[in-house]
Parts: structure tokens; C-alpha cells; sequence
């Protein structure tokens, strides 16, 4: 590890952090999803920022979003818990579910806007 252990990883420290395995870490790199590391080959290393970024990939695919949807929120402001509305053109057609918790209780979801993975 470099001179300041708690600001740069390897890429095995970044995979075991995160508890992602190493493979899925460089394919988000690979797609563009995570920053690439500083630096190249065996002195790359990564930052804080990259642990952010994988946590904030899995915080959203937890929520059950695509890879492509998170993609967008990514490139999108921080919006905190919820992603942001995708925006919607006139006379676009939607499909909504409506989810029965109770008598009087219902739940209106749109999953494409949502982004959720089917």
C-alpha cells in the first residue's frame, strides 16, 4: 500500500472493501461506471472516490435498478435516496402497476421510470 494507507488501495484492497468481487470491479471500470485508477499497471491505485462510487453502484442495484439506469443517475446530480425522474416528452405512453397494500392503501409504480431490472 502507498504512504497514506487510508486515502489509496490496490485493486484487491478496493475489491475486498467493497466486498465486490474483483472481476465486477474491473468491468465498471471497464464500462465507464467507476473512474479509472491513478496511476498505471502494478503502481495503479485507487481513492476514497472509487470506494464511493462502487458502494453507490451497489446501493442502487440493491434498490433493483439496471446497470443502464444507474449509468444514467451517475451522470446525473447527487439526488441522495432516490434516483432522479427520468424526463418524460409529450404523448409518451406508460405503463403503471398499482400495488394493493390495504383496503384504501395502494402503491402506483412505473418501472421503466424507476428503472428497475425485470
Amino acid at each position: 500500500m502507498r504512504e497514506n494507507s487510508t486515502l489509496s488501495h490496490s485493486i484487491d484492497e478496493l475489491s475486498a472493501l467493497v466486498e465486490l468481487p474483483l472481476r465486477t470491479v474491473r468491468y465498471y471500470i471497464q464500462q465507464g461506471l467507476v473512474d479509472r485508477p491513478i496511476g498505471e499497471k502494478k503502481a495503479a491505485y485507487y481513492t476514497a472516490v472509487h470506494v464511493e462510487q462502487l458502494l453507490t453502484i451497489r446501493k442502487w442495484q440493491n434498490a433493483g435498478l439496471s446497470l443502464d439506469r444507474i449509468r444514467e443517475i451517475l451522470a446525473a446530480p447527487d439526488t441522495g435516496l432516490l434516483p432522479p425522474a427520468r424526463p418524460r416528452g409529450a404523448g409518451t405512453v406508460e405503463v403503471w402497476s398499482h400495488l394493493v397494500v390495504a383496503d384504501g392503501l395502494e402503491i402506483t409504480l412505473e418501472p421503466g421510470r424507476a428503472g428497475l431490472s425485470s
